[in-house]
């Protein structure tokens, strides 16, 4: 392998879908608060460390040690619910100051994962409608919860790791994430349950698809960019269901069918990616986890 990358959160759900996606091309190390054991025999091109992203020492050790082309980081507290509020957000803002400053001081390209929730729509006490539909990267990001802040604040610091180090920082805004064969957007009863984010989502393997595109093309500086699906889940039109749940319509509406209430025309310009997955195929197929030991 010609190239190294580090993926942070990598035992995580989402995160093993990645390592997997970029062993192919890249020696990837794997990196999160747990090592699967020192008897485990890694898969080709994987490697295992145990770190606490929160701890700079343990952090800048690892970068400095690996020395690598590219940085992933995607660990991080993924809902501001299961744990304190404090705790979500100084964990998560502590470890993407230290891995992209780390990373950038080691020139070495940065692709994060950002969030949907840092528009404030998905975890608002009462949900807001949209100032645009389709959402854009542009939409004013106003969070009223520590997750999605603490993401706002991520992307302010790859700001000033790419002013002041000059790598390449991409933010991925990911949807609600499924996994195939299961799904769990469509066990939704009520329109409400899904407006936070107006009913998108997006296919795991698409997410890795776009990391990897990332990672192997960045962007000349830092971007964000959305990851979601073609289409809602709900199988109806989106305005339709916008208007229905809000009451109205934005008065910048463009968006017609079934299609996302997420814009991913930039990811589409920056990295030539498109959601190759949908709901109605993805929900009944048999795609085991990616295993990255035996």
């Amino acid at each position: 392998m010609d190239s190294t990358v580090i993926v942070t959160g990598g035992l995580g759900r989402s995160g093993r879908w990645i390592v997997d996606r970029l062993a192919a091309d890249h020696a990837v190390v794997c990196v999160d608060l747990d090592h699967p054991g020192y008897e485990i025999a890694p898969r080709q091109h994987v490697d295992f460390r145990a770190v606490d992203l929160t701890d700079a020492g343990e952090t800048f050790d690892l970068v400095g040690e690996i020395d690598p082309d590219a940085v992933v980081h995607w660990g991080s507290h993924p809902s501001p619910t299961r744990h304190a509020g404090s705790r979500v957000f100084g964990d998560n803002v502590a470890g993407a100051y230290n891995v992209l400053v780390a990373a950038g001081r080691a020139d070495a390209t940065v692709v994060q994962a950002s969030s949907e929730s840092a528009y404030g729509l998905a975890f608002a006490e009462d949900t807001p409608l949209p100032d645009e539909l389709p959402i854009t990267e542009d939409h004013p990001m106003r969070p009223e919860d520590p997750y999605g802040t603490g993401k706002v604040v991520a992307e302010e610091v790859a700001d000033m790791v790419h002013r002041r180090d000059g790598v390449p920082v991409t933010s991925v805004r990911p949807s609600w994430i499924q996994y195939p064969g299961e799904y769990t957007c469509l066990g939704l009863d009520d329109l409400a349950d899904g407006a936070g984010n107006c009913w998108s989502y997006v296919d795991v393997r698409d997410v890795a698809a776009l990391v990897a595109r990332a990672v192997d093309d960045p962007p000349a500086g830092h971007e964000a960019v959305h990851a979601a699906a073609a289409a809602n889940y709900l199988g109806r039109p989106t305005a339709e269901a916008v208007e229905e749940h809000f009451g109205r319509l934005p008065a910048d509406c463009d968006l017609d069918g079934e299609r996302s209430a997420l814009s991913t025309a930039k990811a589409a310009q920056l990295f030539d990616w498109t959601p190759e997955h949908e709901w109605r195929t993805a929900r009944e197929e048999d795609v085991s986890d990616p295993e990255l030991w035996s």
